[in-house]
């Protein structure tokens, strides 16, 4: 059995920007569904000009030698861990093999020239069972920008999802910026509770849709609180935190607290209101890597972000684990003079 670590993202979801670049057959179901950060649905009865609806993408069937491949842009570079093609609802249907490959193209490359980049193996040419996560680990490397699942010969995929770890991009981390975010590498390390829906999701961009869009807890009975521990994606001095009770209106918590994982107080108890976006200037004294938000005494908050600056005693270390993870050829072609700009 594969080993995955939950507490790494779906790089390839729209919920953090992923994009389809390009499909060589949509025709039955269109590519975009793969990245769909829901669950496939399903309607037995659903059937559409070209035959039955499926949530997912499925190709015509072929007649003769090839495969079919879609390519997607994550929605940062990150170092791919394990993937999941997932075949839900596709019975008679699925690609009985698929494989993937990742390529890194650093800028905005046009389509032309993302088909045309040299891309390396992550999974080998695996089999696939119907109606099922099939989740394989990927081969050790690099970072990745842009991933090319080929399914052999053609059938239906319901979601792509690829998980990994994000590697800082020093050039984008120059200024304010937010050390939490799961597009700089933050992750949620440890939490209290999450009965109804998942902390990593107070990292994501944008703000919440649904509650289910954010981090909710069950009811505390005891004298407890709830609380959850975020990694900065990079050490920094934090300066400036939102909390946000966006969609939460019967069920945000009463207060909050939040403090460095190695002792520093940044925010003292405080009232929070429901459906809210809270803005707070807070203040450390020394970059951390961690901190710890505490609920009181449960409920559900949407989103999470910690603004900050990265020292600059800190900056040589992200630079050159960010450099070392590029390809040689493609790091020959960036300029350190850009970097925390």
């Amino acid at each position: 059995m594969v080993e995955h670590d939950h507490r790494l993202p779906d790089l390839a979801g729209r919920a953090l920007g992923a994009s389809v670049v390009y499909a060589n057959d949509e025709f039955f179901a269109a590519a975009e569904n793969l990245i769909n950060p829901r669950p496939a649905a399903h309607d037995p009865a659903a059937f559409g000009p070209r035959g039955k609806l499926y949530d997912g993408w499925e190709t015509r069937r072929r007649r003769g030698d090839g495969t079919d491949f879609v390519v997607v842009r994550l929605a940062a570079p990150a170092i791919v861990r394990t993937v999941n093609i997932d075949t839900a609802h596709f019975r008679g249907n699925y690609p009985p093999h698929a494989s993937v490959e990742g390529a890194c193209l650093l800028g905005y490359p046009a389509v032309d020239e993302v088909l045309a980049s040299e891309w390396r193996p992550l999974v080998a040419k695996t089999e696939l069972a119907g109606d099922t996560a099939n989740i394989a680990a990927a081969v050790p490397g690099g970072l990745v920008t842009h991933v090319r699942l080929t399914i052999h010969p053609d059938g239906g995929v319901a979601r792509f999802r690829v998980f990994g770890e994000v590697v800082p991009d020093p050039r984008r981390l120059g200024g304010r910026v937010d050390l939490s975010s799961v597009l700089h590498g933050g992750v949620i390390t440890d939490c209290s509770n999450m009965f109804y829906a998942a902390p990593a999701n107070v990292l994501l961009p944008g703000r919440a849709e649904v509650m289910s869009d954010g981090w909710e807890t069950a009811r505390r009975r005891d004298d407890g609180n709830d609380w959850l521990v975020v990694r900065l994606g990079v050490p920094g001095i934090p300066h400036h935190a939102v909390i946000d009770t966006g969609r939460f209106i019967g069920n945000a918590p009463g207060a909050v607290t939040l403090s460095t994982v190695d002792g520093q107080s940044l925010l003292p108890r405080t009232r929070l209101l429901p459906d809210t976006e809270h803005h707070f200037r807070v203040h450390a004294e020394t970059a951390t890597t961690s901190v710890r938000l505490d609920i009181h005494p449960d409920g559900g908050l949407s989103r999470l972000r910690i603004y900050g600056t990265v020292p600059e005693d800190a900056q040589d270390e992200i630079a050159r684990r960010w450099l070392e993870a590029l390809p040689p050829e493609v790091a020959a072609t960036v300029d350190p003079a850009g970097f925390f700009d």
